[in-house]
């Protein structure tokens, strides 16, 4: 864990309440970082730490369960979202590659990284998270926010945010084709 900066621990609950919870969480890092009001190389980490480990999870169990219980949830809305978070890490790398917090080029990669995981948080909510709260049963989706949380913190607890993993998941992106410049 991140020098006393509050990552979430959480270990059930309905999925959609805690992928917004953490939606709620990079915006308070995210202020931190632009107002210096913490140690921005600190946030920087735990921002990172949590920002891998939320999309990872996602992808790897939410996305495909959603996807298959709920009607209005589309193989183009779960693609589009893997590929705004790829969007989001190779933000994200370009933030933990800077040297200094206390630059121009620090100030200008947290307002890019602030506007993708903000333009992204709210088609998640709106196109994703919403039809699933009305289409899937509380019962998949306690049991979905059970295996989020534990592989979401298992992930922090590995570094997941560290910079040489970042610089994997972006490479696989790129491979991939989820970054349109790559």
């Amino acid at each position: 864990m991140t020098s006393g900066i509050d990552l979430g621990r959480p270990t059930s609950g309905d999925v959609i309440d805690l992928i917004s919870d953490d939606h709620r969480r990079f915006e308070q890092l995210l202020s931190q970082m632009r107002l210096g009001t913490a140690d921005r190389d600190a946030v920087r980490r735990a921002f990172a730490d949590v920002l891998v480990a939320h999309g990872e999870a996602e992808e790897e169990l939410v996305y495909p369960v959603l996807r298959k219980a709920a009607a209005d949830i589309d193989a183009h809305d779960v693609e589009h979202g893997r590929e705004e978070h790829a969007e989001g890490n190779d933000a994200l790398l370009s933030l933990l590659e800077l040297k200094g917090t206390d630059t121009q080029a620090f100030a200008d990669a947290v307002e890019e990284l602030s506007n993708l995981v903000a333009h992204h948080i709210a088609e998640e909510e709106l196109s994703i998270l919403e039809p699933a709260r009305t289409e899937v049963s509380t019962r998949v989706r306690w049991d979905l926010g059970e295996k989020w949380a534990a592989r979401r913190n298992a992930l922090i607890d590995e570094r997941c945010g560290a910079v040489e993993n970042v610089r994997r998941i972006v490479a696989a992106a790129q491979r991939e084709g989820l970054l349109q410049d790559a």
